[in-house]
């Protein structure tokens, strides 16, 4: 069987467990379900393409062994840093947005998550929120402007609150006076669509315990569906038809 190697990024020092290990788990956490997550595990035990997955992940029973609060511990370490990384490999985003609300679980009580995706489904932004009003709507789109580049184009739903949010930034000039602003259901089912897939990583979850660890978790979850959408370029720093890992592997450490 191949090893990994043993060599341990600076960002993992400290770490008992391999960072190869530690990485698979992240990613696999924010983009499987949790039922699959058990079934990737134990197959790829069984497979033994993995040593280490074989060593710490399963028993003779195909049991874990590294339990799922050590999985979200990780998480929550290393999600802001992964996040920051891939960050500087991501492509623009278009100028026509669409912008729309759900809801997400925080310990016992609804909380408002403010998505927005371009006309082509690539995700913009996201925001977890305590309240649903005009102030959320302002913090959502300030931060969605300082990552991306100004829309041309907003497609809201029906809340008067991100209406008025749109309106003030117009007013003070961090939107221009000539974006187009429109309501159109319509040309809004791509986000609302778009939110399934947050959703459903979440359902198995059965809510968040703390605000913090949703924030971190659901970035976590945007970032692996920003993946899947293609919406980095790493050719600079891997090979033309590099696997999965190998890529991870190469943003982490650049």
């Amino acid at each position: 069987m191949t090893q990994l190697p043993s060599e341990k990024p600076a960002l993992f020092k400290g770490r008992h467990f391999n960072h190869l290990l530690i990485i698979q788990a992240v990613r696999w956490y924010v983009t499987y379900l949790r039922h699959e997550v058990a079934s990737i595990t134990v197959k790829t035990a069984r497979a033994g393409l993995h040593p280490l997955f074989h060593q710490r992940f399963s028993t003779g029973m195909n049991k874990e062994l590294v339990v799922h609060t050590t999985v979200m511990r990780w998480v929550q370490c290393f999600v802001p840093v992964f996040e920051k990384k891939w960050k500087k490999y991501a492509r623009p985003v278009g100028s026509s947005w669409r912008v729309d609300e759900t809801y997400i679980k925080v310990k016992g009580e609804w909380r408002y998550l403010y998505r927005a995706v371009d006309k082509q489904g690539q995700t913009v932004d996201f925001l977890l929120s305590k309240n649903r009003n005009k102030a959320a709507a302002v913090r959502f789109f300030k931060k969605a402007i300082g990552n991306n580049e100004i829309p041309e184009k907003i497609t809201l739903d029906g809340s008067q609150a991100s209406h008025q949010a749109v309106a003030e930034l117009k007013a003070e000039g961090v939107l221009p006076a000539q974006t187009l602003v429109r309501t159109n259901k319509y040309l809004n089912n791509m986000i609302e669509q778009d939110h399934r897939k947050v959703k459903q990583r979440c359902y198995p979850m059965l809510g968040f315990k703390t605000f913090g660890n949703a924030e971190v978790t659901l970035s976590g979850i945007e970032l692996a569906n920003k993946i899947k959408k293609g919406q980095f370029d790493t050719s600079g720093i891997t090979s033309p038809g590099a696997m999965i890992p190998q890529v991870w592997e190469a943003v982490l450490a650049a």
